[in-house]
């Protein structure tokens, strides 16, 4: 028989008995759980396991990668990467992975750092216009948290919008580039409860491109195509980066709204999308296959392309030249109303001279469109010139 004294021996030992259990059964657990290529939640492809050499393993890449392959193959990771999101919210802290959890429904992310490429970007957007004889254009999307302030929480970091907005706006100035300045239209547009950006993505709505589309057309003294002259078709179900990012599993999904003029056929309609040498043609500007996938914002002309050409033959105006971000893709289908071609360069993926497009294409028009957190972020614009 044991005594008491034994038993309390034996009992100290119980929760380092328990801790080796756990990390054995999650050990066996890795090993023999199913692998994923993607995480549907994350939005993103996950790691694969590294390839194993001599070299690798003494210069510590094999190890480096291999802490990526476990955090990204951890069973259940969903689940953990939710549960540390609210606990974060829970104890105190406004958000997770650089999202803040906010009020009615929205996920926003976090200013992006003052140490950015806003100044650089800005230079290289001058640079471009004094190499260039066409007329030059720039339009920033302000961040949906200095928009939406009111709906963040009660601590969080400052949003400088206005800081890099006059600062660009009045280098735009003195170099001849005109400036579409969107913060008082979307701050008016917004205050009378236009939801102009999504609550699980960083990119504005469809009525926020129209929005901003109809600043443009006033700044170029053009007419805008009137509300009207859409047919409006809403799909359900969208979750967006911010969504992604964040691990708030639980947030309520966003609407996404296609608004399509009917008018527009493959019959006028040209979509000429190029990566390298290949180049494919669409008579639609409207991708309707990525409404059936996790990453519903691709719908709008497919997606991040290198280059994308867009043609309309109903419409009457010359050729316009963007060099974007994703934030143009809702934006085009509107301006496609107005110019009979629409060229879009990604700097991300385009690796030839963009000068070599304005030579041979002439457009009447180039355009900078970018969210100002993506300026921020950017280093590829720089590689324009």
């Amino acid at each position: 028989m044991y005594s008491k004294d034994n038993s309390s021996k034996y009992f100290k030992y119980l929760p380092a008995f328990v801790f080796l259990i756990f990390i054995f059964g999650m050990a066996v657990w890795f090993l023999f759980n199913p692998k994923s290529e993607y995480s549907s939640a994350e939005k993103r492809y996950l790691s694969e396991f590294p390839k194993v050499s001599a070299e690798s393993v003494l210069n510590g890449k094999f190890g480096t990668e291999f802490e990526s392959y476990f955090a990204d193959q951890f069973p259940s990771r969903s689940f953990w990467v939710g549960l540390n999101a609210y606990y974060n919210l829970d104890i105190g802290n406004n958000g997770a992975n650089g999202v803040y959890n906010c009020k009615n429904g929205y996920l926003i992310n976090k200013p992006v750092s003052t140490d950015n490429q806003i100044k650089k970007n800005t230079q290289a957007i001058i640079d471009f216009k004094n190499s260039v004889d066409t007329p030059v254009t720039a339009m920033f999307v302000p961040s949906t948290g200095y928009i939406a302030q009111d709906v963040l929480p009660s601590v969080h970091n400052e949003y400088n919008d206005d800081e890099y907005f006059e600062s660009s706006s009045k280098a735009f100035a003195e170099n001849g580039i005109d400036f579409v300045d969107l913060r008082q239209t979307f701050k008016d547009a917004y205050k009378s409860g236009s939801q102009l950006y999504y609550k699980t993505d960083h990119h504005w709505t469809t009525l926020g491109a129209y929005t901003a589309y109809n600043e443009l057309c006033r700044q170029l003294d053009i007419t805008p195509a009137p509300k009207d002259k859409f047919k409006v078709e809403t799909y359900g179900g969208f979750y967006g980066t911010t969504y992604s990012t964040s691990g708030f599993w639980f947030t309520q999904p966003d609407n996404i709204e296609i608004w399509n003029n009917p008018e527009n056929t493959d019959k006028n309609i040209n979509v000429k999308i190029t990566e390298g040498k290949n180049t494919e043609e669409y008579g639609s500007m409207y991708f309707y296959n990525h409404l059936k996938e996790d990453d519903k914002y691709p719908v709008f002309i497919d997606g991040n392309h290198a280059l994308t050409e867009i043609t309309n033959s109903n419409a009457d105006g010359g050729t316009i030249l963007l060099v974007k971000d994703s934030f143009s893709h809702s934006l085009v289908p509107f301006l496609a109303e107005n110019y009979s071609k629409i060229i879009l360069v990604d700097m991300r993926y385009y690796k030839s001279r963009v000068a070599r497009i304005v030579k041979e294409e002439n457009p009447e028009r180039i355009l900078f469109l970018y969210g100002i957190d993506n300026l921020a972020t950017d280093t590829d614009l720089v590689w324009i010139n």
